[in-house]
């Protein structure tokens, strides 16, 4: 672990969808790193002039959504030539577009729920499927415009509001069975986490309210179940050209196989956020964990 006090720009905010949550998410990095003894500003980009303090010598992206997880910011930061945690412009780009990623995975073996894709909010119901499906906007994070079509009649204004969030949305099949999420730190799966909502499904409004959701980690699977979810995860983390650390969310169906939903390259950090429980069950603490994720950014910018 590097013990060099630095001056680190947190970056939180910014433009997108979750602006709140990553404001959050922030926050709780801000105050660990400065326990850490670091030199700490906290910048928001929410508008395109914003400009790195002049002694910044890394920044910790804790943005969410478009623009920060989108690889729109890593390509800036590439051109200042400044180091940076999390994914590459390329990995975030591809991860942040469910459609890229589930291409991704389809090519590299790893299991992923049927989908189809729409351009159209008009779309009539696709020929060959039966509800429950799953719409979701193709590039938006934290459950943003994700509806649940239960029956036929749900369609229209279904597709019509996923659409308000993107011009592309994403069907899927419905796939009943446990919700899992894996943390990949330094190319390693951390222990699988198991999320149960107590009411609906996991969308943004249950992801940030406590008491929402209940989270068990380790999650009570099997020792067999628990390594194939891992090694799902992980090849999802691969298949997108994932570093340095991610979550990747799973369903478990009840015949035991793990399917990949998706991978974010910018998890939550909040205090409900389930990546630093899932650290904290490895023996990482909190501030551990924000220290590791500047050490691996530090090591990735002297190999270049």
């Amino acid at each position: 672990m590097n013990n060099r006090k630095l001056n680190v720009t947190v970056m939180l905010g910014g433009p997108s969808s979750e602006r709140e949550v990553s404001l959050r998410s922030g926050a709780a990095v801000a105050k660990a790193l400065r326990s850490l003894g670091h030199n700490v500003h906290e910048l928001d980009p929410k508008e395109p002039s914003w400009i790195l303090p002049p002694d910044t010598d890394i920044v910790f992206l804790a943005l969410h959504g478009s623009y920060g997880e989108d690889g729109t910011v890593q390509q800036e930061l590439e051109k200042l030539g400044v180091p940076y945690t999390g994914c590459g412009p390329e990995a975030s780009r591809v991860a942040f577009d469910k459609v890229l990623t589930k291409k991704r995975c389809l090519a590299t073996g790893i299991p992923t729920a049927r989908f189809a894709v729409f351009d159209s909010p008009k779309a009539a119901w696709p020929a060959g499927w039966r509800p429950p499906v799953v719409l979701k906007p193709v590039r938006q994070g934290s459950s943003v415009g994700v509806q649940m079509v239960e029956h036929a009649g749900q369609w229209e204004a279904s597709l019509a509001e996923a659409f308000r969030f993107d011009t592309e949305v994403l069907m899927e099949e419905k796939i009943v069975g446990r919700e899992a999420t894996v943390g990949i730190l330094d190319d390693k799966p951390l222990p699988v986490a198991e999320v149960r909502v107590k009411e609906g499904f996991l969308d943004y409004t249950n992801k940030y309210t406590p008491g929402a959701a209940e989270h068990f980690c380790p999650a009570p699977f099997d020792p067999g179940l628990t390594s194939r979810i891992q090694d799902a995860a992980l090849g999802a983390f691969h298949a997108v050209g994932g570093r340095d650390y991610a979550r990747v969310d799973v369903m478990v169906r009840p015949n035991g196989e793990p399917v990949v939903l998706e991978v974010n390259t910018l998890p939550g950090m909040t205090e409900l956020s389930i990546l630093p429980e899932a650290a904290a069950a490895a023996g990482f603490s909190y501030a551990q964990l924000c220290q590791r994720m500047l050490d691996l950014a530090l090591h990735h910018s002297k190999r270049k």
